[in-house]
């Protein structure tokens, strides 16, 4: 994962577009991604997910394996 990451589009296992990556929050030893952060604007709630929460990556979408309701 690299700086390119930011900016890309996230979707839901539906399709259900959730906006883009914001932030990456990053292991200050390893340096290895932890988190995925979107900042939403109110009244939505900012969206943070882990590596293992993908399903799928491609140059311009994140699709995730979960749903979002």
């Amino acid at each position: 994962m690299t700086a390119q990451q930011f900016g890309l589009e996230v979707a839901d296992k539906n399709g259900k577009s959730l906006g883009k990556i914001d932030y990456i929050v990053r292991d200050s030893w390893s340096g290895d991604i932890k988190k995925y952060i979107i900042y939403r604007k109110p009244p939505d709630k900012d969206l943070s997910f882990s590596p293992e929460d993908i399903s799928e990556m491609t140059e311009k979408t994140v699709i995730l394996n979960t749903v979002l309701e």
